[in-house]
């Protein structure tokens, strides 16, 4: 399985070339960026999305996927912005953001990449059959956008209502987006149900992870074996699923840790599993 990171692990940083050089020595084969502006600017075309396509145009790592934005500001929703939500029953709102995630798509103009990672309402968003309108409204648009550029939508399952993967496999079969696939996201599974369960129904629309650990009790994005998921279990599950993911690791920063000499003890770890 491909080797995998996700630039979450610096999302509090300005992304620069000198950190994507640290995830390819800890062993990344591919990268995930976290569109978040204070990360990656990705309005920014002529200065910051130019300097970091020029760093993956030059070192062979590929743009694997591109996480959709969550907030429009650069505080991450600090300063009272409202998140970023495609399930709106607002029009004007919904239409706000769907311009917000089109502009995380345009980095594909200088960035190709495979994959749009995008969420389907907020954390503990409830259900509701006029968000599941919304949302199918929203998906469509976004799709017809990124196709042009080269880039598919994944749906990730996350703890709320909308995104359970019964309803992910739901929305997709009744949209008929055939195109439309899944983003795994381990961690949020052993959240909600559990791991095998949740597999089991979305494998054979899974494209991509997020692998991270927790409790069971939070959505802590611990390094693998930090918390209570069975990773052989789950490492088994991923190499059977019709579409073999890749191993891309989100994790969040921790002070104590650092993520270039965790990495490769982390890839080896799920492999030996």
């Amino acid at each position: 399985m491909l080797r995998a990171m996700s630039t979450y692990v610096y999302v509090k940083e300005r992304l620069h070339p000198g950190l994507l050089d640290g995830l390819a020595r800890g062993g990344a084969q591919a990268v995930e960026i976290f569109a978040a502006r204070q990360h990656l600017d990705y309005a920014n075309r002529k200065q910051h999305v130019r300097e970091i396509a020029e760093w993956f145009r030059t070192s062979g790592v590929p743009l694997h996927s591109v996480h959709s934005p969550m907030f429009a500001d650069y505080e991450w929703g600090r300063t009272g912005a409202p998140p970023i939500n495609v399930t709106s029953t607002d029009r004007a709102a919904r239409i706000e953001a769907m311009d917000e995630i089109k502009r995380a798509l345009e980095i594909a103009e200088q960035i190709p990449f495979r994959y749009l990672v995008q969420h389907l309402g907020t954390g503990n968003e409830g259900f509701d059959d006029r968000k599941f309108e919304a949302a199918m409204t929203s998906i469509e648009h976004l799709r017809a956008f990124a196709k042009p550029l080269g880039v598919r939508i994944l749906l990730e399952n996350i703890p709320n209502e909308m995104s359970t993967p019964d309803r992910l496999v739901g929305f997709i079969q009744t949209s008929h987006f055939d195109d439309v696939g899944v983003c795994f996201d381990i961690g949020h599974a052993h959240i909600m149900s559990n791991v095998a369960e949740a597999f089991e129904i979305l494998k054979d629309h899974i494209r991509s992870t997020h692998l991270h650990d927790n409790a069971k009790d939070k959505d802590s994005h611990l390094w693998p074996g930090k918390g209570s998921i069975n990773w052989t279990e789950a490492m088994q599950m991923l190499r059977s699923a019709p579409h073999t993911p890749p191993m891309l690791l989100e994790i969040e920063a921790d002070e104590k840790v650092n993520p270039i000499e965790r990495m490769g003890d982390a890839f080896a770890s799920l492999e030996k599993n």
